[in-house]
């Protein structure tokens, strides 16, 4: 029998949006991220004709993220429009409510949205979204001077912060592509004794910087160091003891290595990682503090705990291809 949607008979392709008819999906968006013009509205648009209702929520200067999702149970899908700043905030705020989320890619370098492998174009974006698949996560929770947010990449104090600051000003210019200007800037950065309880035992070590990982992978999914994972319920503590962020690209080609199964590692003594559930970090100096991408007034020292599981991520690849 000849199908009467076509003329030549041909069997009409599924459509990869159906699934999102008369779905409930909340957009929240970070107006100010990224450079240039954004894909968002194509995007919203693409959703909306699939026959989803889409809620927008514009993210405004001075409201706790806690309201724009104060009634999430009212929907079915989480949309999170932004820099790894916004992405991670919403992510903090959504933790444990266990509706699927979506960290589209609206800022500069994006990372949390390069280590779940999710594309650019608003048509596969839809598609992710429509396909429903996720991986549950672990997210971040830093504690400063006795205020609680949360993180989904990682926190870090010293070199990584000092990288960051220094890129704010480069962004509009280059784009991502000033990380990497910023980074191959930090010739000789300050080195200090840091002083670290991690669960519950004291380490102390010299060095530019300490990182709090939960996911692993830098610009173009390279591995910052190998065995991170965002779901063992673990942090990954990275005490780098490098003389400068440049040094530590011979532990990056290590762990491309690893992942591709190449041997051992050829080089060491740049870095130490260590596992932890809970970490707290104080320096001899104060220290700039960053996290997710986001440099914040606050110093060292900081507290920060993992959340095991917080979040379901939509993504098109599988759980262990997070892993480094």
């Amino acid at each position: 029998m000849t199908d009467p949607s076509t003329s030549s008979g041909a069997a009409v392709p599924p459509d990869p949006l159906s699934a999102l008819a008369a779905k409930r999906v909340l957009l929240v968006f970070n107006p100010r991220s990224g450079q240039g013009e954004s894909t968002l509205p194509g995007f919203v648009s693409l959703v909306r004709q699939a026959g989803a209702e889409v809620t927008e929520r514009e993210l405004v200067k001075d409201t706790p993220m806690s309201e724009y999702v104060a009634n999430l149970e009212n929907f079915d899908l989480l949309i999170g429009a932004g820099g790894d700043g916004t992405v991670s905030s919403l992510a903090y705020a959504a933790r444990y409510k266990d509706v699927p989320m979506l960290a589209y890619p609206a800022g500069t370098a994006n990372l949390i949205a390069k280590n779940l492998d999710l594309p650019n174009d608003p048509a596969e974006l839809a598609a992710v979204l429509a396909g429903g698949h996720t991986v549950r996560v672990d997210l971040g929770e830093i504690e400063v001077r006795g205020e609680k947010r949360g993180f989904a990449m990682l926190a870090g104090a010293g070199a990584d912060a000092a990288m960051i600051r220094d890129s704010e000003d480069l962004k509009e210019k280059y784009g991502e592509l000033a990380y990497v200007i910023s980074a191959m800037r930090q010739i000789n950065p300050k080195k200090t004794t840091f002083h670290l309880v991690i669960d519950g035992e004291e380490r102390t070590f010299e060095g530019i910087g300490v990182m709090a990982a939960n996911f692993g992978m830098a610009n173009y999914r390279l591995p910052i160091t190998s065995d991170i994972s965002p779901s063992d319920g673990k942090f990954t503590v990275v005490l780098i003891k490098a003389g400068n962020i440049l040094r530590l690209v011979p532990n990056i080609i290590d762990s491309v290595r690893g992942k591709l199964g190449l041997g051992d590692p050829m080089f060491s003594g740049n870095l130490e990682t260590l596992e932890a559930k809970s970490v707290t970090v104080d320096a001899d100096e104060p220290f700039p503090l960053q996290f997710d991408g986001e440099l914040h007034v606050e110093t060292t020292p900081f507290t920060a705990n993992i959340l095991p599981g917080a979040i379901r991520f939509l993504t098109p690849i599988r759980k262990a291809d997070l892993d480094t």
